[in-house]
């Protein structure tokens, strides 16, 4: 045995079933995908909108690629921050309605940014039970008093706003949850922070692109609009391209600016992706048929979906989370799955509470009718073949 100090630790995992590795992929990414011999069915993806390879965006990355070469060089607060950044964070802002707008390398730099930049010693975070681990993290690193609130349970939550003697409060939620698909209470949130005084901190890098008029984000969807909000949108999902951003009041965005270490202390995000991304928006406005497929593909897996001995959670987005269970047993239904020919990944522990393991399957607007049948076909044949095992 092995006397690294790591090796134990490495067993433990494998023992739970929590080993991951990572899947080599050949090519570019696709509702097919290649993984060594075998091409796969691939609902693992969060390019909800299918313009990882859109070619308008893919012409307009290769164009920034020879105007603007490829690497910022510098941090944003030094040279970082060219032409092209400054006028994808005016469209962003305008976009999802907002008066300000900062670029972030990834939505886990940005969320961890903005809530340390904003939340500090002798502040109160509130924190939905179910939040994405960069929200938890930030709200840790923040260094203020953290409380968790029930997944979505604004009674809960509002007793803890009124029992707080914080000046400076924060209620930090996702909007759309990325393990469970179901969508947060965004207009009690904002009303029950106006009560009380409190800021409201959202990430909405499952519903930007995806919810709300020409895909305009969960605001839009809402029609939620409030001074006291402060807003993270991601770039590499339903956009296509990476990144993310947030977006607020001009103090609040100016504050995250000054202040967020992920942001200061990274170099800039490459500026050809930034010019993808302005054209990556255009096309989320214009396809608004996108989102009606998306729509449609819903209701055709969650209608298949039926009778199986597996429980589907209750959600209109994207995110279809089928729950099994045991560790183990999701790995197994991921592998029957795949030696179908599907590809959907089991998600376990931390990722999701202990005992609820399960197939995150994601639907893209890239994935057709017969594509959702074909999985429903092989989830009920996987589960003929654990009843006669």
């Amino acid at each position: 045995m092995s006397d690294s100090p790591f090796a134990a630790r490495l067993q433990e995992l494998e023992r739970q079933s929590l080993l991951r590795r990572h899947r080599v992929v050949a090519g570019p990414t696709g509702t097919r995908v290649r993984i060594g011999d075998a091409e796969l069915l691939a609902f693992c993806s969060n390019d909800y909108l299918g313009l990882a390879n859109h070619p308008e965006i893919v012409e307009a990355a290769a164009a920034g690629l020879r105007r603007y070469g490829v690497g910022a060089g510098s941090s944003a607060l030094v040279t970082g921050h060219m032409e092209v950044h400054e006028a994808l964070t005016g469209r962003l802002a305008r976009f999802v309605g907002l008066p300000s707008a900062l670029l972030f390398s990834s939505g886990y730099l940005a969320n961890v940014g903005t809530i340390t930049a904003l939340a500090g010693p002798g502040d109160a975070i509130f924190s939905d039970a179910l939040n994405h681990a960069s929200l938890i993290d930030g709200c840790r690193l923040s260094r203020a008093a953290v409380h968790r609130y029930p997944h979505r349970d604004l009674a809960a939550l509002e007793q803890q706003l009124a029992g707080t003697k914080a000046t400076a409060r924060f209620v930090v939620s996702d909007i759309v949850f990325s393990m469970d698909g179901d969508i947060a209470p965004l207009p009690e949130l904002a009303a029950l922070c106006e009560r009380h005084g409190a800021w409201l901190v959202v990430d909405d890098a499952h519903g930007f692109g995806v919810l709300g008029r020409e895909g305009r984000g969960s605001l839009a969807h809402f029609g939620v609009a409030s001074p006291r909000l402060v807003y993270v949108g991601t770039l590499g999902k339903a956009a296509g391209v990476a990144g993310a951003f947030v977006a607020g009041p001009r103090d609040a965005v100016e504050v995250v600016l000054q202040s967020a270490r992920t942001h200061i202390f990274s170099t800039a995000f490459p500026p050809a992706l930034a010019h993808a991304l302005l054209t990556s928006l255009d096309v989320i406005a214009r396809d608004e048929w996108r989102r009606t497929h998306l729509a449609a593909l819903v209701a055709r897996l969650r209608a298949g979906a039926k009778g199986l001995p597996w429980r589907l959670l209750p959600s209109e987005t994207p995110i279809q989370p089928l729950v099994v269970g045991d560790n183990a047993a999701a790995l197994a239904l991921a592998e029957a799955l795949r030696a179908r020919g599907v590809l959907v990944p089991a998600i376990r522990p931390p990722t999701v509470p202990p005992g609820t393991a399960r197939l995150r399957i994601s639907l893209s607007a890239a994935h057709t009718l017969e594509d959702v049948d074909a999985l429903v076909a092989a989830l009920r044949d996987a589960a003929a073949g654990r009843r006669g095992a």
